[in-house]
Formats: structure tokens, sequence, C-alpha cells
């Protein structure tokens, strides 16, 4: 039986300005997030390869739960203080 789990995972470049903003608004962000019903894991750390660099990892347990996260952070202070800031992630269902 297909799962209908949704995975992200990518990046987001913090240019050099912004980069205490973004660090300080982080423990808030994760901490929400994790409360949310359907989110399964979620992680946002330091690159140890690129300067200013955030790997993310999400997994949702399915679109409902990761749409109702993408609707909540356009209402949070990480959207705020990430607004503009250039992200690859790629977004896979299943498995």
């Amino acid at each position: 039986m297909p799962s209908d789990k949704v995975y992200l995972q990518g990046h987001i470049d913090v240019p050099p300005d912004r980069l205490q903003a973004v660090a300080e608004a982080l423990p808030l962000h994760i901490e929400l997030t994790l409360a949310e019903p359907g989110c399964l894991f979620f992680e946002v750390v330091p690159s140890n390869d690129v300067a200013g660099r955030y790997l993310v990892s999400e997994i949702f347990s399915d679109q409902a739960a990761f749409d109702a996260h993408q609707q909540r952070i356009k209402s949070s202070e990480w959207f705020v203080v990430t607004q503009g800031i250039p992200r690859d992630y790629t977004i896979r269902k299943g498995e």
C-alpha cells in the first residue's frame, strides 16, 4: 500500500548579514513545526561545507499536514526573517 507521506529535503542559503536573525528565529520555528499535527520529522541544521547554508529535512504524514505547515509559516516570525532568501528544496511523496 503506497504511503501518503510528504518528504522535503534541501537547503536555504542565508546571506551573512541575515545569519544572526535566522539563527535566533530557528529554535522557535523548529519547536512550533514539531508540535504540528502530522509532522513526523523536522530538522534544520547548519551545513559543515557551505557557510550560511542550512540543510532542511522534513517528513509530514500526508499532503494535508504538509499544506497546513506551509500555511502556518506564512504568518510566522520565521517567514518574516527568511523572506526573500534563496531556497533549494525537493519535495516528493510516498515510501
